[in-house]
């Protein structure tokens, strides 16, 4: 799913094409992913993009007169630029955006529909579909440390809940996490003082560092290949492969269709974490160390 430095990108490079251009036509093509019915589709088009912004992990089209439109774009979802009359992104067409300068596609991979489109009218309406986290980079660490003691959670669970902090989901969190040499699960109403600086100091650090990084690497061009697997990241997605810190293997704890990475030697002191699956099937034979394992 893109998160804050994916989603940041997104609405920079939408600006430099759509900022101030009227909307020619917006047309939906799968039905599904319209999730408003007032107002409708034809209130937007024609207005003028008068801004852009994020909500969490949705991207915001300002279209004047608080009138919004919201594109969660969820797991699967992405967004193609195409010029004026280029052929259309191969793969699920959710809904097309005509501008004189070009045309935005809303696409969804794989067989789950997820991706929503929202059309709304005012601040108020806007402001229900924000989760209510607070922005991470907009706080200093007194604030970080208040929000993420409220609650007693794992720190993976409180980075990624986006009603404590709006934008980081479960790739950037296990960066933050790795940076921080913190267990994900470390209890977040149990971290030192020293540890939750640590941890505010690698949000910063991590989100704004990954955000001039895919800048950098677009160099003006539409972000096409939005991804939660980049071979320069550290532990998430890198699963046998060595820490680039230590070199020891890093590990990896399972539970649904998620999957939390982490660097056993830096961040557990070389304890490793269950995996739910696995320790299961293993039983005494699962590994307690990471010594056990390399």
């Amino acid at each position: 799913m893109p998160e804050l430095p994916d989603i940041t990108i997104y609405i920079e490079s939408l600006a430099a094409r759509v900022l101030g251009q009227p909307l020619v036509s917006l047309v939906v093509k799968t039905p599904f992913v319209l999730r408003t019915v007032a107002p409708p589709v034809s209130a937007v088009q024609g207005r003028r993009v008068t801004g852009l912004r994020r909500l969490g992990k949705r991207i915001v089209f300002d279209m004047g007169d608080e009138l919004f439109i919201v594109i969660h774009l969820m797991i699967a979802g992405r967004l193609r630029w195409r010029a004026p009359g280029a052929k259309m992104p191969a793969g699920h067409v959710l809904a097309t955006f005509e501008f004189l300068t070009g045309v935005l596609a809303l696409t969804e991979g794989g067989s789950t529909r997820r991706a929503s489109l929202h059309i709304v009218q005012g601040e108020a309406q806007l402001a229900a579909i924000d989760r209510g986290g607070i922005e991470p980079l907009d706080i200093n660490r007194d604030t970080f440390a208040a929000q993420l003691a409220h609650e007693n959670h794992t720190l993976k669970r409180s980075l990624t809940d986006p009603r404590i902090f709006s934008g980081i989901g479960n790739a950037y969190s296990d960066e933050i996490l790795h940076r921080a040499r913190l267990s994900p699960l470390a209890l977040s109403q149990k971290l030192t003082t020293e540890e939750v600086t640590r941890l505010y100091d690698a949000v910063q650090v991590v989100l704004r560092e990954w955000t001039a990084r895919l800048r950098d690497q677009l160099g003006g061009e539409f972000p096409e290949t939005v991804t939660a697997f980049r071979d320069e990241m550290s532990v998430h997605g890198r699963y046998g492969k060595p820490c680039p810190v230590c070199g020891a293997p890093v590990q990896r704890i399972r539970y649904a269709s998620n999957e939390t990475n982490y660097c056993a030697r830096c961040q557990t002191g070389g304890r490793l974490l269950a995996d739910r699956a696995m320790s299961r099937l293993l039983r005494e034979d699962w590994p307690r160390s990471i010594d056990e394992v390399e």
